[in-house]
């Protein structure tokens, strides 16, 4: 019964989300289930919400024979720290001076920090991926050169942007399609996969 029941609502809920696309007397039906969804996701940012403290708070106690932390438990207590100043200070319908402060001062340099160590991860991976080995890398390297010079001002004079925008609306389009393509089948596949019933690793376990 612990395996039966999951699966039996999955497939019941599955055949309802699916089906209700192509039986519009089921969307009074779909709409409420959306509002029960969003009352269930509230649910979950609670519980994900509890989960991080519980986990935080194991790692900043002492445990063990000899009743150390864990090495990181630093990094727990600035978690925990700015959860509860940010949980008191986005209070009320608006974002007050405080918020937006600590959001100004602290993660929006964290996500530049990111995004320009991103930058040089791209240039190191282009960099490996632009070695001329054979005629595909020479083509790779090729396209790549034209379209970055394409979204230049100066290239605009050997008629570069022209070429970029030919080699990004025509193969590179067409690759993305089909890439997306083959990414929608994939996700189709997976959800008949646990509709039926086979694919259980939800459950916590694919066997019986």
């Amino acid at each position: 019964m612990k395996t039966q029941i999951p699966l039996l609502i999955c497939l019941v809920a599955g055949l309802f989300m699916g089906l209700q696309y192509f039986i519009p007397a089921a969307l009074p039906v779909y709409n409420r289930v959306n509002d029960y969804i969003q009352v269930v996701t509230a649910f979950s940012l609670v519980l994900g919400v509890v989960n991080l403290i519980h986990r935080h708070i194991g790692r900043m106690r002492p445990s063990g024979p000899q009743r150390r932390r864990h090495r990181d438990w630093p990094f727990s207590l600035a978690a925990l720290v700015g959860l509860v100043v940010m949980l008191f200070a986005g209070f009320g319908t608006q974002r007050g001076p405080i918020f937006q402060s600590l959001f100004n001062s602290i993660l929006l340099p964290v996500q530049s920090t990111m995004f320009a160590l991103l930058a040089f991860y791209l240039a190191s991976a282009a960099f490996r991926a632009f070695r001329v080995r054979s005629v595909d890398a020479v083509v790779l390297l090729v396209s790549a050169v034209v379209v970055m010079v394409g979204r230049l001002d100066d290239g605009g004079a050997l008629g570069i942007p022209w070429l970029s925008r030919q080699i990004l609306n025509g193969p590179n389009l067409v690759a993305k399609r089909a890439i997306i393509l083959g990414v929608g089948l994939g996700m189709a596949a997976t959800a008949l996969k646990v509709v039926l019933g086979l694919e259980r690793s939800y459950l916590g376990s694919g066997k019986e």
